[in-house]
């Protein structure tokens, strides 16, 4: 399987603005819907990579665990559709409902958000303060689907537990690693 890592955008960058349709929710939800959070989670994803598929249990687990304590998350998929229709809205929609995704799924038909971010794979994490400026984009931990290294979700974890107790997560961040997005 093709290993991309996530660019390692610049910590202190303002998140994009943005509105999307979120097919698991039938709405457009804007980048403004995660004011009044702590701390808010913007992450791409999809439904064919097998790094998401590695990572779907735990993801939801994580945001089930963090989303009370005052994390808002949004995720996003922003792969080319006709190229690879398992990405499709519809899948999307299935893949939420499987894993009971607690947070909103997001469709970037035009790609314009992904660029906007800097984001590079799936799965690809930005973690944002109160003010939305970038605190931490990296892995969620260092498991793979083969390596064998336990799931812990511990690199994001420490993220935004700092985050949430009002502190900076350490600079020394490891990017994501996953699929490539798939651009038009």
């Amino acid at each position: 399987m093709a290993r991309t890592e996530s660019k390692m955008v610049e910590l202190g960058t303002e998140a994009a603005e943005f509105a999307l349709y979120s097919p698991t929710e039938g709405r457009v939800i804007t980048s403004t819907s995660q004011e009044g959070y702590k701390a808010t989670l913007v992450l791409f994803i999809s439904c064919h990579c097998p790094f998401v598929k590695h990572l779907n249990k735990a993801i939801s687990s994580f945001a089930q665990e963090y989303m009370p304590k005052g994390l808002g998350i949004l995720a996003i998929n922003s792969n080319d559709i006709e190229k690879y229709p398992d990405d499709s809205p519809d899948n999307m929609i299935k893949q939420a409902e499987e894993f009971k995704f607690p947070f909103p799924y997001l469709f970037d038909e035009t790609q314009d958000v992904a660029r906007d971010f800097g984001a590079q794979c799936t799965p690809d994490f930005f973690l944002y303060d109160e003010d939305m400026k970038l605190r931490y984009r990296g892995q969620f931990d260092d498991s793979r689907p083969d390596n064998g290294v336990p799931i812990t979700g511990k690199d994001l974890r420490e993220a935004v537990d700092a985050l949430l107790n009002n502190q900076l997560p350490s600079p020394i961040q490891k990017p994501s690693v996953g699929c490539g997005i798939k651009w038009k």
